[in-house]
């Protein structure tokens, strides 16, 4: 298998990781040779309640059995798209109420952006440096790193960039400008934090102007930040929010949630605004729904700041210079990207899996499933401190 997955399927980097996975249940993957690994990292903040967790499975097996695809997005009434996208509008503030869902994080940024436009008129989209919000032309064009952008461009005109927690920039947003886009928490760039109250400072400078406030919370929404989403953090209400990963439980999906208003621009002048075929697909509704009952109906969104503090009591070490981000969406920042790397290759070797920040060579990911327990914490921790112990005894 390992020769026909370099043979056949596509790479996204010379050197990909490579384990061959047999089955996964619970915070832990297993290889071919039997082999377990303790997951650090939930697929990339995607797997929120674990491996396989029972209900969500059992929702998918469930809808599976009663029917698959049936129609584009939006023309047939399905129960299970239906119910995720209520849930989710009983578990926002009133301005956020009519949800579209999608197939993914970046599509879900490419129909932020569009909605933006349409409902302000305007073409002038602002971005973070060092934002990340997807691969799609759209989500690049208003991605924070222009490295990875140049060969692909032109990309879509009228998006500009500014600083992430800076004040002085927020006089970029003007009469012109349809949208400020930015993650609620920076994550590519080192899981960076708003600071000194700057997303109340951007929704004041975007009330003033007209422009919409679009947050990014594909990443640390859905409970990873300690709350449900992370602007409930810090005070503020987005105009357009956009969710996926731990959504779908491990199942591919996205969306952007406004107003009923705003969303209904879509429909008309012209028809078709947005459209997707698969977006709202029953079975990965079905999913996206069984997580979001766990994470409201339990307390393990409030477990999520406990397990927060023993990770940071247990991940003390010469090396380890900060710990960055909130909640289970952590990042440990080393000296030098070397030994970032050095890091997570042994602890890969050991049993633990760890992974890189796209932007920030010195980050060690740490973004475990929410279910993970104290136990499995200190056994990986552990694992994390004796690989470096060993690297500093070098």
């Amino acid at each position: 298998m390992t020769e026909d997955f370099f043979k056949y399927q596509a790479q996204t980097t010379p050197h990909p990781l490579a384990l061959e996975i047999s089955h996964a249940s619970g915070s832990y993957i297993y290889d071919t040779s039997g082999k377990k690994h303790l997951d650090f990292v939930a697929g990339v903040s995607a797997c929120t309640l674990g491996h396989c967790h029972p209900r969500v499975v059992s929702a998918i097996k469930n809808q599976a059995e009663k029917y698959l695809h049936v129609m584009v997005y939006g023309e047939y009434i399905q129960d299970q798209p239906v119910a995720l996208a209520k849930l989710i509008a009983e578990n926002l503030p009133k301005n956020l109420n009519t949800t579209y869902l999608v197939n993914s994080g970046t599509e879900a940024i490419e129909g932020a952006l569009k909605l933006a436009r349409r409902a302000t008129g305007r073409s002038r989209i602002l971005y973070a440096n060092h934002a990340y919000h997807g691969n799609t032309m759209g989500s690049m064009s208003v991605m924070g790193n222009e490295e990875r952008k140049n060969a692909f461009k032109p990309l879509v005109p009228d998006c500009f960039p500014l600083n992430f927690n800076s004040e002085e920039d927020l006089q970029k947003i003007t009469s012109e400008t349809a949208a400020i886009i930015l993650e609620t928490i920076q994550g590519g760039a080192g899981f960076i934090q708003p600071e000194n109250d700057y997303l109340k400072k951007v929704r004041q400078r975007c009330d003033e102007t007209g422009t919409l406030l679009i947050l990014d919370e594909i990443q640390p929404g859905f409970g990873r930040t300690g709350k449900l989403f992370a602007f409930e953090h810090f005070g503020i209400l987005p105009d357009i929010l956009v969710v996926g990963k731990g959504m779908g439980g491990g199942l591919p999906i996205g969306a952007f949630t406004a107003s009923h208003e705003v969303m209904a621009l879509l429909q008309d002048n012209p028809k078709l605004g947005h459209i997707t075929t698969f977006g709202g697909n029953p079975v990965i509704a079905a999913a996206a729904l069984a997580t979001l009952q766990e994470l409201t109906e339990t307390d393990i969104i409030a477990q999520t700041l406990q397990k927060e503090k023993l990770f940071r009591r247990l991940l003390r070490h010469p090396l380890i210079k900060e710990v960055r981000g909130r909640g289970l969406m952590l990042a440990a920042m080393m000296e030098n990207p070397e030994i970032t790397s050095e890091v997570i290759l042994a602890c890969k070797d050991r049993g633990l899996i760890l992974f890189w920040l796209l932007f920030e060579g010195r980050a060690i990911r740490i973004t475990p499933p929410l279910t993970i327990s104290n136990d499995e914490i200190e056994e990986g921790c552990k694992i994390l401190t004796d690989v470096l112990n060993s690297i500093q005894k070098q």
